[in-house]
C-alpha cells in the first residue's frame, strides 16, 4: 500500500496531479538542519525585495509589507515560536510560505527573478562569510594564549625532537611559537577563502539568469559582497567555496590534533613535561589513580570528523553534471558539522592551554641528556675548517664513545676529546652546554634567546598585545 500522501506538491503549481508521499517528505526535508540559515535567508530576501522595488517589480507598499513580514518571521524564529513545517522541505519555503500567509499576494512576488538554486548559494555564502570571521577571531585568541605562555616561559629550555627522538635543545617559547605559526597560516587561508566566498550569486536564478529587469550589482552592494558571480550556470553548480572552507577547517583540525598529540605525550609519565589542569582531565571508572587527558584526546579524535566532512563534499560533487542537482542538499550538514567542531575545539584548546603548567626542572634535565649538543660540536669543527661530513663522522665517533661509557659530552675531558680531533680546544666546553647550544642558534627563525625574543615581539605586535 502506498504511503499516506501530503500536500507539498501544491508548492509547485499545476504540474503535479498527485500529492507528495509522506515518506518522500521525510526523506527530502532539510529544514531540521538548514533552519540555522534563517537570518541569512531573510537578509537576502530583504535585499532582493529592495532591488525588485527599485526596478519596478514591486510597489513601495508591497516592499514595506514584505520587509515588515520578514521582520515578524525573524522575531518569531528567534523567540522559538515559529512553526517549521517539514512538508515545506527547507528554510526558504518555510519563510516564504509564512510570508504569503501573513501579507498575501505581495509575498508571492518575492520569488521573482530568483530560484532556490541561487538562494541557497547566497545563504550559504553569507553564513560562511560570518564563520570565516568568527573562526579567524578564535585562531587569534588561541595565538594570544600561546604568546602569553611563550612570554611567561622565555628562557626555559627543552629538548626538540625529530622522529620522536631527542635531537637538539630549543627554547620552550620557540616550540610554542612554532605552534602559533600553524594557526597563523590557518587564519591567512580563511581570509583568502573568504574572498571567493564573498561573491553574490543572487539573480542567477535556476541556471540561465533572469529575463526580468533586475540589478544584481545592487543586491551585491546591499549585502556587502565584493562582486557578483560571473556565470549563472556556475552559480547554481558551484560548491567550491564550501569545499575550500571545509578544507581550511580540516587543516585547522589537523594542526590542533598535532598539538593535542604533543600535549598527551608531554602529560604522560614517560615525558612528564606538563601538568594539565584537573579541570580539563577525567578519571577512570576502575583505576583510582588515573588522570586522563581526555580533552586533548577528543580534539585529536574530532579531527577525523572534519577531514571526513571534506572527503564527503569532494565525493558529493565529483560526479555531478551541471548545474543544480538535489545531491547538493547534502552539503550543509557537512559544512555545519565542520563549523561546530572547529569552533568548539579552538575554544576548548585555548582554555586548556591557558591553565597548563610546565615542569621547568624536568624539561631542563631532559634537554641535558642524550648528547643533544652533538651538532654544535660538529659546527665547532666546521668553524675550524673541517668539512662538515668529516666533522659529522668525528662527532659520531665521540658519541659512540659516550654511549659505551654511559656519559654525556660535557662529562668528557679535553684530552679525551682531542683524541678524536686535535683541533678541539678548551673553548669547546662553552658550546657543549644546552645554554650555549641554544644561544648559538642565531640564524633567522632560530631558537636563540635573541631570535625568539624578536619573534615573540613581532607576534605580540601582530596580535595587538603591545602598547
Amino acid at each position: 500500500m502506498a504511503a499516506e500522501n501530503s500536500s507539498s506538491n501544491k508548492l509547485w503549481g499545476g504540474r503535479f496531479t498527485q500529492k507528495t508521499a509522506t515518506s518522500v517528505e521525510d526523506f527530502t526535508a532539510s529544514v531540521h538542519y538548514d533552519r540555522r540559515l534563517y537570518r541569512h535567508d531573510i537578509e537576502g530576501s530583504r535585499a532582493h525585495a529592495e532591488m525588485l522595488a527599485d526596478n519596478g517589480l514591486l510597489s513601495e507598499e508591497e516592499l514595506a509589507a514584505i520587509v515588515a513580514g520578514l521582520a515578524e518571521i525573524e522575531a518569531e524564529i528567534e523567540a522559538g515560536t515559529f512553526t517549521f513545517q517539514k512538508s515545506l522541505e527547507d528554510i526558504h519555503m518555510n519563510i516564504e510560505n509564512a510570508l504569503i500567509a501573513r501579507i498575501g499576494p505581495a509575498g508571492a512576488k518575492l520569488h521573482s527573478a530568483r530560484s532556490r538554486n541561487d538562494q541557497i548559494s547566497l545563504d550559504l555564502r553569507l553564513y560562511l562569510r560570518e564563520q570565516c570571521d568568527d573562526i579567524v577571531a578564535l585562531l587569534v585568541n588561541l595565538r594570544r594564549v600561546l604568546a602569553r605562555l611563550a612570554r611567561g616561559h622565555l628562557g626555559v629550555i627543552m629538548p626538540g625532537y625529530t622522529h620522536l627522538q631527542r635531537a637538539q635543545p630549543v627554547l620552550l617559547s620557540h616550540h610554542l611559537l612554532a605552534w602559533s605559526q600553524m594557526f597563523t597560516r590557518d587564519g591567512d587561508r580563511l581570509r583568502d577563502c573568504r574572498v571567493r566566498i564573498n561573491q553574490c550569486p543572487l539573480g542567477s536564478a535556476a541556471l540561465a539568469g533572469s529575463g526580468l529587469p533586475i540589478d544584481r550589482e545592487q543586491v551585491a552592494r546591499r549585502l556587502e559582497f565584493g562582486e557578483i558571480t560571473a556565470n549563472s550556470m556556475d552559480s547554481a553548480a558551484d560548491r567550491d567555496f564550501a569545499i575550500e572552507f571545509v578544507s581550511c577547517c580540516a587543516l585547522i583540525m589537523t594542526h590542533l590534533s598535532r598539538c593535542a598529540e604533543e600535549l598527551i605525550l608531554w602529560a604522560s609519565s614517560e615525558f612528564d613535561f606538563i601538568e594539565i589542569s584537573d579541570r580539563f582531565c577525567t578519571g577512570s571508572s576502575i583505576m583510582p589513580q588515573k588522570k586522563n587527558p581526555d580533552i586533548a584526546e577528543l580534539v585529536r579524535g574530532k579531527s577525523g570528523r572534519v577531514i571526513g566532512s571534506l572527503m564527503s563534499l569532494l565525493v558529493l560533487v565529483k560526479g555531478l553534471p551541471f548545474t543544480y542537482n538535489r545531491d547538493l542538499q547534502e552539503d550543509k550538514e557537512q559544512v555545519f558539522d565542520a563549523v561546530d567542531t572547529v569552533r568548539a575545539c579552538l575554544s576548548i584548546v585555548a582554555e586548556l592551554l591557558a591553565e597548563v603548567s610546565f615542569k621547568k626542572k624536568r624539561l631542563a634535565r631532559a634537554a641535558g641528556s642524550g648528547w643533544l649538543t652533538a651538532t654544535d660540536l660538529a659546527d665547532y669543527l666546521v668553524l675550524k675548517e673541517v668539512p662538515f661530513r668529516e666533522a659529522h663522522g668525528i662527532v659520531g665517533r665521540i658519541v659512540a664513545h659516550c654511549v659505551e661509557r654511559s656519559c654525556e659530552l660535557t662529562d668528557m675531558e679535553l684530552a679525551d676529546l682531542r683524541n678524536f680531533s686535535p683541533l678541539i680546544d678548551k673553548d669547546v666546553f662553552e658550546i657543549l652546554t644546552v645554554e650555549g647550544s641554544v644561544d648559538s642558534r642565531i640564524s633567522a627563525g632560530g631558537t636563540s634567546l635573541a631570535r625568539v625574543s624578536e619573534a615573540l615581539a613581532r607576534e605580540e605586535q601582530a596580535l595587538g598585545m603591545t602598547s
